[in-house]
């Protein structure tokens, strides 16, 4: 008798355990991945942020190079990020440019389908290539586009100097294929070609008149610059979007509507400033994702 109560207690134990096992594995959880610069960390901290406030036990897997985190996400190694449109169509898939944002999504998401992995929720961040100007100096010129700059310096020819990287100033997409496409052209002694961490700083002490730059960088706020309008849309979007697991994405189909409050809230203007916090202010990623989407009503402070 003794013993088969014995037996009752363990397999009585090994049901209670089951049950408190089975209890860890169905809790949401998921990992989110990142890339090593402030923006993605902000983006994936934000994430994390709202996932957490939905029930997801979440692990980030940040700092990562854009090529390891991109095969992490293919070995399912990560669950999901934020990806950026151009990366994935011109560096993962091999294709060339396109000028359409929309178009671009929708081809990304097509050729991604075929490996598992699901595009969703577009945001209007674009962390492409831009003109840079000093804002006092574009508003006297009266230069507010690409358009506006080609034509004074066609009209001006030989007066204003650019600071670019040698890959901006010599590459097809960069600095000539712009000049192409609005018909303008610097004279060779007109470019100055820097690392590109020194070109913003250069305009900035008025040693050149237009730098190349990236449009979410923090050092476009710190300066006062501006950038110019890309009105005939030359450069590439490099829109940041969700790109997530399929399987992932079927257990938990929640997350579209979850990171939707990013995608629909965020720009480039916003993502700039929120860089600037803290490339530049020095606040800590945390604390400046958690303040925006506390004052944003996105989560409960």
């Amino acid at each position: 008798m003794k013993q088969k109560l014995k037996w009752v207690g363990i397999v009585a134990l090994i049901l209670m355990l089951s049950a408190c096992s089975n209890v860890g594995i169905g809790g949401k959880q998921i990992s989110v991945g990142g890339k090593n610069f402030t923006e993605q960390y902000l983006l994936s901290e934000m994430t994390a942020f709202l996932l957490k406030e939905e029930g997801f036990k979440v692990k980030q897997m940040n700092n990562l190079g854009s090529t390891v985190v991109r095969k992490a996400l293919e070995n399912e190694q990560v669950d999901m990020m934020w990806e950026y449109t151009g990366t994935a169509l011109i560096t993962y898939m091999g294709k060339e440019p396109m000028s359409d944002p929309e178009k671009t999504f929708e081809k990304v998401k097509e050729l991604d389908a075929k490996k598992g992995i699901h595009w969703m929720n577009m945001s209007n961040v674009n962390n492409t290539y831009a003109l840079a100007m000093n804002e006092d100096q574009a508003k006297e010129l009266g230069i507010e586009s690409i358009s506006d700059l080609a034509q004074y310096i066609n009209s001006h020819p030989g007066e204003l100097t650019m600071a670019s990287d040698a890959e901006f100033a010599n590459r097809a997409d960069g600095l000539p294929g712009v000049e192409e496409k609005y018909g303008f052209k610097f004279g060779s002694g007109q470019i100055k070609q820097m690392d590109l961490g020194l070109t913003q700083r250069a305009l900035n002490n008025r040693q050149v008149d237009v730098s190349v730059a990236f449009e979410t960088d923090a050092t476009i706020v710190d300066y006062d610059l501006v950038t110019l309008k890309d009105d005939k849309s030359f450069f590439p979007p490099y829109r940041a979007a969700v790109s997530i697991n399929k399987e992932v994405y079927k257990k938990y189909p929640e997350i579209k509507k979850i990171t939707a409050k990013l995608a629909d809230n965020l720009n480039s203007d916003i993502m700039r400033e929120l860089n600037y916090k803290v490339d530049i202010e020095g606040n800590s990623v945390s604390v400046v994702a958690h303040d925006w989407l506390v004052e944003n009503d996105l989560i409960k402070e």
